[in-house]
C-alpha cells in the first residue's frame, strides 16, 4: 500500500508542477487556457474556481489514468475560435511566447529539482559514512590498493580533492568517472592511525557499456563497512533451514574467515559448483556462544550467472552521519545537483541511443514505483531526494528533441525561426508518427526492464 500511495503521490506532484509551468506562462502571455488536466481519460473530479486570472475560466481536473497531463488552451488548430479571442489563441502568439510556453513544463520540473535538493540540504540526511568494504576481487578498486576498513576522507579528480561527505557522495562522484572515463583520486585513511595515503581508482578503464546495473561491481566498491551479521530471516528460506537466526555474527565459511557484511555477501554468491549450490560450514557467534552450521544456499539467476542467496538480510547497519548544510550553501548545492544530474541524465541519454551505454539503463513506471515504496520507507529525506532525481529526469526527458515531446515543438520552433516558415502539416504528421514510434520503443524496453529487474 505504500508503494501505491508514495507512487502516486509522486506522479501528481511532478505532473502537477511540470503543466502549472505550461499554465503558469501561458497565463502570462496572454493565451487562454481551457483546461489543466492532471491526467488523461475519465475526469474523476473537476472544478471551476470562481477567482482566477483576469479574462481566464480555466477548468481544474483530476482524471483516471496518471501517467502525464496536459493544459488545453485556446487553438485555431482544434476547433473555430471567435474574431474577438483571436489573439488569445496559443497559434496567434509570436514566436518567442510560443516557446516560452512550451519550455516552461521541463524547467518547472528542473525548478523544483532545485528547491527538493535545497530543502534536503537544509532538512539534512542520514547516509552511511564512506568507510569501504573490502573490494570485489579482480575489481578496479582492489587493482588500485583499496583495502576494507578504510576510510576515504576526500576525493576528485585531476588534483582537485574536497571533502567526501558520505558513501554516497563517493558514489556519485564514482559514477561521474565512469561515465566520462575519468581516474577518481582517493584520500583514505586507515582505521589503524596510519597516515593517510591517496591512490587513484582507474575508471578510465571503464567503456561506456559498463554503465549498467552492475557498473559498482565492475568497480569493486559496493557497499559502506557493516559488520557480518544476519538480519531477518524469511520463512521457508534457505537460511531458515540452515538455522540461522536474527542477530547470529558470521566468523568464517569454509576456510574464508569473514570480516565485513559485504564480503560475507560476496561468499554467498560465490557458493556455487557448476549448477549446484554448495554446501559449506558456517562459524556463527550467537549469544555469545560459537555455533557451526550447514548452509545450502538457494540458487538464483542474474543474467546469465547463477548465484547463491539465503533468504535473509545480510550486515548489520553502516555507521551513518548526517550531512546538512546551512541557508547559502544549501541553496547553491541544490543547484550544482540539480545542474550535475541533467548534465548526467543527458550524457547517459547520448550513450544509449548512440549504443554505448547498455539500454538496462531505462527504467519504467513499476521500477520508479518501487524506488517510490522503498524511498518513503526511509522517510521524508530520501523520498524528496527520489522526487528531485525523478523531477530531473521528466524534466530532461521533456527537452528531448522528440516531436510528441516538448523538446520536439522547440525543435518545430527553432526551424520557424531560422528559416521564417513553419514545418507544414505534411511533415509535422510523418515527425509526430515517427516520434511516437520510437518513445512506444523507449517504453517498451523500460517496462521489459522493469519486469526483468523485479521478477527475472
Amino acid at each position: 500500500m505504500l508503494t501505491v500511495i508514495a507512487f502516486v503521490v509522486a506522479l501528481g506532484v511532478l505532473i502537477a508542477v511540470h503543466e502549472y509551468g505550461h499554465y503558469r506562462v501561458a497565463v502570462a502571455c496572454g493565451v487562454k487556457v481551457e483546461r489543466f488536466s492532471v491526467g488523461f481519460g475519465k475526469a474523476l473530479f473537476r472544478w471551476q474556481p470562481k477567482r482566477q486570472h483576469p479574462g481566464q475560466q480555466t477548468e481544474f481536473v483530476i482524471a483516471a489514468f496518471p501517467l502525464g497531463g496536459y493544459v488545453k488552451m485556446l487553438d485555431e488548430r482544434e476547433g473555430p475560435v471567435a474574431p474577438e479571442e483571436r489573439h488569445r489563441a496559443f497559434n496567434t502568439q509570436p514566436l518567442k511566447s510560443r516557446a516560452a510556453i512550451v519550455a516552461a513544463g521541463p524547467i518547472a520540473n528542473l525548478l523544483l529539482a532545485i528547491a527538493l535538493y535545497t530543502a534536503v540540504n537544509w532538512i539534512g540526511v542520514e547516509e552511511p559514512v564512506a568507510r569501504l568494504a573490502p573490494p570485489v576481487a579482480a575489481s578496479l578498486a582492489e587493482a588500485a590498493g583499496l583495502r576494507g576498513g578504510e576510510h576515504v576522507t576526500r576525493a576528485g579528480f585531476d588534483g582537485d580533492l574536497t571533502p567526501v561527505q558520505s558513501f554516497e557522495d563517493l558514489r556519485w562522484r564514482m559514477t561521474q568517472g565512469a561515465l566520462d572515463a575519468r581516474d577518481l583520486t582517493l584520500e583514505v585513511a586507515a582505521e589503524d592511525g596510519k597516515p593517510a595515503r591517496q591512490l587513484v581508482l582507474p575508471l578510465s578503464r571503464m567503456e561506456a557499456k559498463d554503465a549498467d546495473p552492475q557498473m559498482f561491481r565492475k568497480i569493486g566498491v559496493l557497499a559502506p563497512l557493516t559488520r557480518p551479521e544476519i538480519g531477518d530471516v524469511m520463512a521457508g528460506s534457505a537460511g531458515e533451514q540452515a538455522g540461522l537466526r536474527k542477530g547470529d555474527v558470521v566468523r568464517a565459511i569454509g576456510d574464508t574467515v569473514i570480516h565485513d557484511g559485504q564480503q560475507l555477501r560476496e561468499v554467498i554468491r560465490a557458493s556455487v559448483e557448476g549448477d549446484q549450490p554448495r554446501t559449506q560450514a558456517w562459524q556463527i557467534v550467537r549469544g555469545g556462544q560459537a555455533l557451526t552450521l550447514q548452509v545450502k544456499p538457494e540458487l538464483r539467476e542474474e543474467g546469465a550467472v547463477k548465484v547463491g542467496r539465503i533468504g535473509a538480510y545480510v550486515g548489520a547497519p553502516p555507521d551513518m552521519v548526517t550531512v546538512r548544510q546551512g541557508p547559502v550553501d544549501g541553496v547553491w548545492r541544490g543547484v550544482v545537483r540539480t545542474w550535475e544530474m541533467s548534465a548526467l541524465t543527458v550524457r547517459m541519454m547520448v550513450k544509449m541511443v548512440t549504443g554505448q551505454a547498455s539500454l538496462k539503463n531505462l527504467s519504467g513506471p513499476l521500477t520508479i514505483a518501487d524506488y517510490a515504496g522503498k524511498s518513503a520507507s526511509l522517510g521524508l529525506t530520501q523520498y524528496l531526494i527520489f522526487l528531485a532525481v525523478i523531477s530531473v529526469s521528466l524534466g530532461v526527458l521533456n527537452l528531448m528533441p522528440l516531436p510528441v515531446l516538448d523538446g520536439g515543438h522547440l525543435m518545430y520552433y527553432l526551424w520557424e525561426g531560422l528559416t521564417g516558415k513553419s514545418v507544414s502539416d505534411a511533415w509535422m504528421e510523418r515527425l509526430q508518427r515517427g516520434g511516437v514510434a520510437l518513445l512506444l520503443v523507449m517504453m517498451s524496453v523500460a517496462l521489459f526492464n522493469d519486469v526483468t529487474r523485479l521478477f527475472g
